[in-house]
């Protein structure tokens, strides 16, 4: 039985679960990262100096595009990375799967489309 001033949260075996599912996913997400990187270093690489002076300011503004969008994509993907590795860090501290504003479990549900969230759909919602 659990008392109205125990934590609640979820069990070893549940946080096992999720660790495995937050490994897995940030093994692809390291692996994406790279490919982004490696997509950023091979933008570089691409010269334009045998084609027409239009066509190469033409492109030039597409590479400034494409590298800025790159840029934002592995920035993101870092963030994810991050957030992960943080999410096992909760794991082993036995505090994954709380809300951090109403201190209620986040539903499974939830953390199975978002392994890394720290807020139940109520506290975010508030936050609207």
């Amino acid at each position: 039985m659990i008392m109205s001033d125990e934590r609640v949260r979820y069990s070893d075996a549940d946080l096992q679960e999720f660790k495995a599912i937050i490994k897995e996913k940030i093994e692809k997400a390291e692996n994406d990262l790279k490919l982004i990187r490696e997509s950023f270093i091979n933008d570089q690489n691409n010269g334009t100096d045998d084609t027409s002076p239009t066509f190469k300011a033409f492109e030039e503004g597409a590479e400034t595009l494409s590298k800025e969008q790159n840029s934002i994509l592995a920035g993101r993907q870092e963030k994810f990375v991050r957030d992960l590795k943080n999410a096992l860090i909760r794991i082993e501290n036995k505090t994954y799967g709380v809300c951090r504003v109403t201190g209620k479990l986040i539903p499974k549900e939830r953390l199975l489309a978002v392994p890394h969230a720290t807020l139940s759909i109520e506290a975010k919602n508030m936050q609207k």
